[in-house]
């Protein structure tokens, strides 16, 4: 049965994002193992899921990337599969998802996912967005934690855990380290 991946990126002091919803903090640490982790992150997926401020802002950027002259060849090669891979954007909100191989879901989301989670396929990865990722949390949806700790400190912005409303426990899978001090701690729901 295929898994949904949550892979986010946050600060030591638990930010996925600055109080205005700066991520350059998150870009500044980016190196080769990073890199690297990411292809083999992206060997296991087939399938991203966002919410609609990820998911408009990601449709604005990856596009782009993908003829821009001036970019690394990482970058259009990561853009490339962006624009290419199934796309599925949980949003009341949104009328149209335009980028290529997108859909809108609106409603029943653990149905969707649990359908989903039913097909053929490799895993399916989602990349931030609080809300999506508030109401996955509060489904019992999300069947690995890949929390990519940055060594930074905000002292405000918006926490990965915003509207948790009751504990849970994991239970830790392994952990990963890079030379520029990120850190990858890969955990799973304990039942």
């Amino acid at each position: 049965m295929r898994k949904v991946l949550l892979s986010t990126h946050i600060t030591l002091d638990g930010f996925m994002a600055g109080a205005n919803m700066e991520l350059d903090w998150h870009f500044n640490n980016w190196n080769d193992e990073m890199e690297k982790y990411t292809e083999e992150q992206k060997s296991r997926v087939d399938t991203i899921l966002v919410g609609r401020v990820t998911y408009q802002n990601m449709a604005k950027h990856w596009p782009a990337v993908e003829t821009d002259i001036y970019a690394r060849t990482k970058d259009i090669e990561f853009a490339k599969w962006m624009n290419t891979m199934p796309k599925v954007v949980f949003s009341k909100t949104l009328e149209k998802a335009e980028w290529n191989n997108s859909r809108i879901v609106k409603d029943n989301i653990a149905e969707e996912i649990s359908k989903l989670k039913r097909q053929p396929g490799k895993d399916m990865i989602m990349w931030g967005g609080v809300g999506i990722v508030s109401a996955f949390l509060k489904l019992g949806l999300i069947d690995e934690y890949q929390i990519w700790v940055a060594p930074v400190v905000l002292g405000t912005g918006i926490p990965l855990f915003k509207n948790v409303r009751k504990s849970f426990n994991l239970e830790l899978l392994n952990t990963k380290q890079f030379s520029n001090g990120v850190n990858i701690l890969r955990y799973r729901p304990k039942n």
